[in-house]
């Protein structure tokens, strides 16, 4: 029968993780999570590139144009608040196992959808897996990872999703002109198979099992973790515990909004929503406007798109890099800043040509794919273990609430015959916004959950 360890906490557990030094356990781990994460994004955009062939297979109107892209996004937004809570009922790595298998199988159903209408609905379903999946993930590894270097840690990780948005956009510049989109979504089915062995690779959070009062089993986890890193490693010992944690009460919505955490909610719901406004506002748009406005061609609007994702992807590893340096606030407000100075600047240019267009919307997701990337490290560090899913998820909800928006608002102005000089004013202003905003954010550089939380 085994016990629990004689000085076995909530703090203990805490300070155990956080005296293991970065080890190929962590890579390992990181590395699962990553592959995940990664054909989810892929799974997230592969609307965006199917859109052009979508409309002349299907005749669709602008507001079936906008339902193919927003009905994705609804999903999202439902699957994050669903996963939300369960995360933080059943458990971490249970729940992304269940949303990789569903955005696997609506994927796969996707690519033999009869009409428009299967299609938007299927695409609900997929949104919902990809929703639950993504916030849930990005718990955990912020559950696992050291106060020292944590930005980068979790950053380095979080460069699957933009990583998976390009490699959609690399792969569909190929695959769609030649194999059409349905061969797309067969590809986005691949994750079935990683939800199988992610059962068995992945250990549940240790800090999750010793909030929820399952001590031994936490610190069975635990030990598990601390045997195979010192395979590696030597371990120092732990910090002293010089507190212990207060009775676990029941997780609950509440917690948002209580005490220090009201002002977090606030601040991080509108930086996730503006972030996501002005990032889905133009690219979930690009290929479209590419091809309606500018008339040219697919192949080309295709990889202009490629080089608008390249540009977000290099925004993301810039932002890893200096974010434990210079701290998560400041790369908020330069982030959403930079993105407004690109969007105001084509806007008074005038937004002539699909190539100029392409430029600066590829400096506008430099800078606002390093913000959005930014928030799946910020928001976990805001909330105490019991609700930290509920508290991604919530902050998930807000990005969905800007990623259906923001293309609803882009295809009204296109749908009015409004000039792309007036989107990217549109977006310019919700960016600046979203700057001010960060102004307000709370720094959490360098310091433990358990610090930031008590």
């Amino acid at each position: 029968m085994t016990t629990v360890s004689p000085d076995s906490s909530v703090a203990s557990i805490a300070a155990r993780l956080e005296r293991l030094p970065n080890s190929l356990w962590h890579l390992k781990v990181r590395t699962l999570i990553g592959v995940v994460t990664f054909f989810e994004a892929f799974d997230q955009l592969l609307v965006a590139s199917a859109l052009p062939l979508l409309i002349k297979e299907w005749q669709l109107t602008t507001g079936q144009i906008t339902l193919a892209i927003t009905s994705g996004s609804v999903g999202m937004l439902l699957g994050a608040l669903a996963a939300g809570w369960a995360a933080d009922r059943i458990g971490r790595v249970r729940v992304v196992i269940l949303a990789v298998a569903l955005t696997a199988v609506s994927s796969l159903a996707i690519a033999f959808a009869p009409g428009f209408a299967v299609f938007a609905l299927l695409r609900f379903v997929q949104g919902f897996g990809i929703g639950a999946e993504v916030p849930v993930a990005a718990t955990y590894v912020n559950e696992i990872a050291k106060a020292k270097n944590r930005g980068r840690f979790v950053l380095l990780y979080e460069l699957v999703f933009p990583a998976g948005l390009t490699a959609a956009t690399v792969v569909a510049a190929w695959v769609v002109p030649n194999w059409g989109w349905r061969a797309m979504f067969l590809l986005g089915a691949i994750p079935a198979l990683l939800a199988v062995y992610l059962q068995r690779r992945i250990p549940e959070s240790p800090r999750w099992l010793a909030t929820k009062g399952r001590l031994e089993e936490a610190d069975r986890v635990l030990s598990g973790i601390e045997a195979e890193v010192a395979r590696s490693k030597p371990l120092p010992e732990p910090e002293p515990v010089t507190q212990t944690s207060a009775a676990e009460r029941k997780a609950g919505l509440r917690d948002l909004f209580a005490g220090i955490y009201l002002r977090r909610t606030i601040v991080v719901s509108l930086l996730w929503f503006f972030g996501y406004f002005v990032n889905y506002g133009i690219t979930a748009w690009l290929p479209t406007l590419y091809t309606k406005v500018f008339k040219l061609d697919l192949q080309t609007a295709l990889n202009y798109n490629l080089f608008t994702s390249l540009a977000g992807l290099i925004g993301c590893l810039v932002v890893a890099l200096v974010i434990d340096r210079v701290g998560r606030r400041l790369c908020l407000a330069m982030g959403l800043g930079g993105a407004a100075v690109a969007l105001f600047t084509v806007a008074v240019l005038g937004a002539t040509s699909g190539t100029q267009v392409a430029v600066f919307a590829s400096l506008t997701a430099m800078f606002v794919f390093a913000t959005n990337v930014t928030l799946y490290l910020y928001t976990p560090e805001l909330y105490p273990t019991r609700s930290r899913a509920l508290g991604c998820a919530a902050g998930g909800a807000w990005n969905r609430v800007g990623v259906i928006v923001g293309p609803i608002v882009v295809g009204a102005i296109v749908g009015s015959g409004g000039s792309p000089s007036t989107i990217f004013t549109v977006l310019g202003v919700m960016a600046l916004t979203g700057a001010v905003v960060a102004l307000f954010a709370v720094e959490t550089r360098g310091r433990t959950l358990e610090q930031l939380n008590p």
